[in-house]
């Protein structure tokens, strides 16, 4: 018989609406909801009595480093830490060493993840300039998509031949997702402040380097291409007040063809935060300027912008304690998305249903990912459950990513997970993790 877990009188975050209910999980799955179950036998019964239960967040971008970067993060490493912030499922980026963009490499890595992974997982197929053979070879419900990098970012895997553009886009039988600035505003941009410091370019010009205008130009380009050739696209990791008119609230998400992500560290950060953060906080896109971060959050809450992730890119502190031009982007994030977007629901600046929206339902949804990203009878038992007010201060000591910092040490949160279970398994309970089932391979449903 499968094991059984009995969540009695947890206040539900799921579909709009918060309900104080029961809920049975019976295996991988969630068998019963209601407010009536306590009577019911179970191996494990837990009260949550005051406590919220969210349906797992689904991270549609992040960078865990294996294979070929591992000193910097492992798909271990990193989905303990996720599955310690209340990720169950996330999907992974290409630009590793060597890079994915073979099939062969990617199953490569869908082996090691279902060897390694406490969080179920799904992996992008790179696009470069010359594998757009491998780019139609893709099974829509076996990965979630097809990366296309429209700028240079970590790693060297940038796609900048037109022809080559034209055909992912009329081509790709999946999403295709994208990291947008444009390389030849980028080179300018850089080349000017080069002139003018040489190589002791203050942190602080990282978001005139890597400009509103570089994000745009390449933002619009790709949504022209979409527009062209119909296809499905995600940009991700918006950063600017002008690229939110590439998007429209008017269509449900799922009749959508058109898509696009915002960051936390976008949400929570700006150009102000470079004089304490450093390189710390520096990313691709770049975090800009306090009215890009207000207009991008009030994106997320009208629906301009349709999911909440982290573009989690951990480096090694001593990789970003260099010079503005040596040190690497990106930042670890996977461990504190949820805590940091409670703080938002504490501040009274996001519901919890609209989190719940952005990190689960959206991802499901637009991903098109069987039975998970909501709390329902038959759906995979993929939940976190979250102290309310239990505050906590983010610390050496209780980081878990393995490059062993992170943007938000020394930051207070107002509420903690608690518990996450992923395929019903109690995978993080209190500080401990039970590592005896490992995390499952995401299902799509092609259309």
């Amino acid at each position: 018989m499968p094991h059984t877990t009995l969540l009695l009188n947890a206040r539900l975050v799921n579909e709009g609406q918060i309900i104080e209910t029961d809920v049975l999980i019976e295996g991988e799955r969630i068998a019963r909801l209601g407010g009536d179950l306590a009577s019911l036998p179970a191996d494990q019964t837990l009260d949550a009595r005051g406590n919220y239960l969210l349906p797992g967040l689904i991270d549609d971008q992040v960078h865990f480093r294996e294979p070929g970067l591992t000193h910097k993060a492992t798909i271990y490493s990193e989905a303990r830490a996720a599955v310690a912030g209340g990720i169950t499922s996330f999907m992974e980026m290409p630009n590793t060493q060597p890079p994915a963009v073979t099939h062969e490499r990617l199953e490569a890595k869908y082996d090691r993840a279902a060897q390694t992974s406490l969080a179920n997982y799904s992996f992008y197929l790179g696009a470069s300039n010359d594998n757009l053979d491998e780019v139609r070879r893709v099974n829509p419900a076996q990965i979630c998509g097809v990366k296309v990098f429209m700028g240079s970012s970590t790693g060297n895997m940038l796609v900048d031949n037109e022809k080559t553009l034209e055909n992912i886009f009329r081509e790709a039988p999946t999403l295709i997702a994208t990291h947008c600035e444009d390389e030849a505003t980028i080179r300018a941009n850089m080349a000017a402040a080069r002139e003018k410091w040489g190589e002791d370019v203050p942190i602080e010009e990282h978001p005139n380097i890597r400009s509103a205008e570089a994000c745009y130009r390449s933002s619009s380009r790709a949504v022209a291409l979409a527009k062209q050739h119909g296809a499905r696209l995600h940009i991700l990791h918006i950063s600017t007040a002008r690229e939110l008119e590439l998007f429209e609230n008017t269509l449900p998400l799922a009749q959508k063809k058109i898509t696009a992500e915002a960051c936390l560290h976008h949400l929570w950060f700006h150009e102000a935060d470079y004089v304490q953060k450093g390189t710390l906080i520096k990313w691709n896109p770049a975090v800009k300027t306090e009215q890009d971060r207000a207009a991008v959050f009030q994106a997320v809450l009208d629906d301009r912008i349709d999911v909440l992730a982290t573009d989690h890119a951990p480096h090694t502190r001593e990789e970003k304690n260099n010079g503005y031009f040596k040190a690497p982007s990106g930042g670890p994030l996977v461990q504190h998305l949820l805590p940091g977007l409670l703080s938002f629901w504490h501040q009274g600046k996001m519901s919890l249903e609209k989190i719940v929206e952005k990190t689960s339902h959206a991802p499901a949804t637009l991903f098109r990912i069987q039975d998970r990203g909501f709390v329902r009878e038959g759906y995979f038992a993929d939940l976190v459950l979250v102290d309310p007010n239990a505050p906590w201060t983010v610390s050496h000591e209780n980081i878990l990513y393995k490059c062993g910092w992170s943007p938000f040490e020394g930051t207070q949160f107002p509420a903690k997970v608690t518990h996450t279970w992923v395929s019903g398994h109690l995978a993080y309970q209190n500080g401990q993790f039970d590592e005896r089932q490992m995390g499952q391979r995401l299902r799509f449903q092609p259309r």
